[in-house]
């Protein structure tokens, strides 16, 4: 037995008894004939006394040690009060050194959250050893415990499903995995589980739900993480958006008021139409903490002269920034050149009711007049107009404007989360090369079914999809599917697919759909995202115990590796220069 209680437990109820303890070497310090080790295991950490000095050029701090001693007060003056255990200390008998540490330590455990990410993910064994990050691994173990009771008391199943799947266009790359016994063909890491718990509502199963492991090939961020990444993944038969929308709250409001950092509005959730979104905040992902409302200003300048209105897709907002010097408004301008805009334009309103700045001398009285109503300017607001020929382009710079100005004057409430619902997303969108193609899920059941698809614009047919929003963060994306095979077939039509390809990639789900599928509807949050809103984390790399790097390499264990030319030919690949 290495142990007889841990160091989390022993306090000054112990005192009188012997005791076994083992850990990790904290600290050692030398006073003078007596030297005191604070032992550190996951639960707490406890001070040591020995007399015999000799310790301190055999023992290294890290280094795993086992002790047996006799508990013994502390001297009240000597009371740590910031240590559980601060009330007593633990005479040393017996120690056994289990693995020694080296002697030089490439950053200290209890400062490696703030040393370069590099060294923590090369060294990420001694970066978990971090007070803070064992309360997000465990944290993280609770809150699947506690997602995992909450869809379950709303009646839903767990399935696991598949790992090796085929390549489907869900928006990301796949990860391809070559077979050894099929010669040239491929399975896929699942981009998700769609086609499975889709499957599942055709196999009668009515609610399925489980925390699904994810496989992406996308460029990380801050908030997305390289390879791999879990989301609670539910599927619902027989239901609406509102009846998901409703099994989502439950379950944010759930997990978000037990595991929380910060206050959060309660459901239900407003619900923000797409159009809306981009228009009032430049993006589908909006912050509502920035108190920043945008609107749109094609009205105003419909006729103007100004060039660099003209013909234009335009938007602004008023706001009072106080008294901000010149360089304010030219480092606002530099950032948004930098992010591909032509310029900033802004005014300021005067106290008799004018605009002053830099393109009041090239628009007219009447468009003054009109912009100051617009965006319902008063004396003293600025007054911030971004412009661009495309639209997708100008909505965008505007969002960034607005989170730039709203984070320079420090008008961004961050004390807390704040939850909606964008709805109505478009079916389609067209791509950098201007082809159409579908703006999120192919499998979603366009709003007006096969009579949209016929009889409209695909870029103004709408889907019955939904995203869940927090903070400037997407949380949760779901839709009403599609259960329709002919409206299948046209919506992949309309992409560049013909009906044979379609029965040929989603066989099983067209075929499934022929012998009776239920309408369903589901939704997938993503199990990182909500845990950096609860701990208002901005890196969600630091909520995952062994993540990649933001170039999608694995540190610690090397990868990605070359691969021997023996296990290639097993897999019938041959590399290209």
């Amino acid at each position: 037995m290495y142990r007889t209680m841990t160091c989390g437990e022993v306090d000054e109820r112990h005192v009188g008894q012997t005791v076994e303890l083992a850990g990790w070497v904290n600290t050692m310090r030398d006073h003078g004939g007596i030297v005191f080790i604070d032992l550190r295991d996951k639960y707490g950490l406890v001070q040591l006394t020995t007399h015999d000095d000799s310790l301190l050029t055999s023992l290294t701090r890290e280094s795993v040690i086992s002790i047996k001693g006799k508990v013994v007060m502390r001297d009240e003056y000597n009371f740590n009060p910031k240590m559980k255990s601060g009330k007593i200390e633990v005479e040393i008998e017996e120690l056994h050194v289990l693995s020694k540490a080296r002697n030089i330590l490439p950053f200290e455990v209890e400062d490696s959250m703030k040393v370069n990410e590099e060294l923590r993910l090369r060294h990420r064994y001694l970066d978990l050893r971090n007070e803070k990050m064992q309360e997000i691994i465990k944290m993280r173990a609770d809150l699947s415990y506690e997602v995992r009771t909450c869809m379950r008391e709303m009646g839903f199943v767990e399935v696991n499903t598949p790992i090796l799947t085929v390549p489907s266009p869900e928006g990301a790359r796949d990860y391809l995995v070559p077979s050894r016994v099929h010669k040239g063909k491929f399975y896929a890491l699942p981009q998700a589980p769609q086609q499975f718990k889709q499957l599942l509502m055709c196999g009668g199963l009515d609610k399925y739900f489980q925390i699904a492991p994810c496989f992406r090939d996308e460029d990380p961020r801050a908030d997305r993480l390289a390879g791999d990444f879990y989301q609670i993944d539910c599927e619902m038969s027989f239901a609406t958006q509102e009846d998901v929308h409703k099994v989502v709250e439950n379950l944010i409001d759930r997990i978000f008021s037990k595991f929380s950092k910060f206050p959060f509005n309660k459901g239900p959730f407003q619900c923000i139409p797409f159009k809306d979104a981009m228009i009032k905040y430049g993006t589908d992902k909006p912050d509502l903490r920035n108190p920043i409302v945008m609107c749109d200003l094609h009205e105003v300048f419909k006729n103007t002269t100004f060039v660099g209105f003209k013909d234009k897709t335009i938007e602004g907002f008023s706001i009072n920034a106080g008294s901000q010097p010149r360089s304010f408004y030219d480092k606002l301008q530099a950032y948004l050149i930098e992010q591909g805009a032509e310029g900033l334009a802004w005014v300021r309103v005067q106290e008799d009711g004018s605009l002053k700045g830099p393109i009041v001398k090239f628009i007219t009285e009447k468009e003054c007049k009109d912009l100051i109503e617009a965006t319902k300017a008063k004396i003293g607001d600025d007054i911030f107009v971004i412009a661009d020929a495309n639209k997708k382009k100008c909505y965008k710079l505007a969002g960034l404007l607005r989170t730039q100005v709203g984070e320079k004057l420090d008008i961004i409430d961050k004390s807390r989360i704040e939850f909606c619902w964008i709805v109505d997303f478009p079916m389609f969108e067209l791509s950098d090369e201007g082809k159409i193609e579908f703006c999120h899920n192919p499998f979603n059941m366009p709003k007006g079914g096969m009579k949209a698809l016929t009889e409209m614009d695909p870029l103004d047919v709408v889907a019955y999809q939904y995203d869940l929003v927090a903070n400037g963060y997407e949380c949760a994306s779901g839709a009403v599917r599609n259960t329709d095979t002919d409206t299948m077939v046209k919506l992949f039509e309309i992409v560049g697919y013909g009906k044979e390809e379609v029965e040929k990639r989603f066989g099983a789900l067209y075929t499934a759909f022929t012998y009776g599928a239920p309408p369903h509807a589901g939704v997938a949050p993503g199990f990182e995202r909500l845990m950096m809103l609860m701990l208002g984390i901005t890196n969600i790399r630091d909520v995952v115990p062994f993540p990649m790097n933001s170039k999608a390499q694995d540190l610690l264990m090397g990868g990605p590796i070359e691969v021997g030319e023996t296990q290639l030919r097993e897999l019938h690949i041959k590399l290209r220069q």
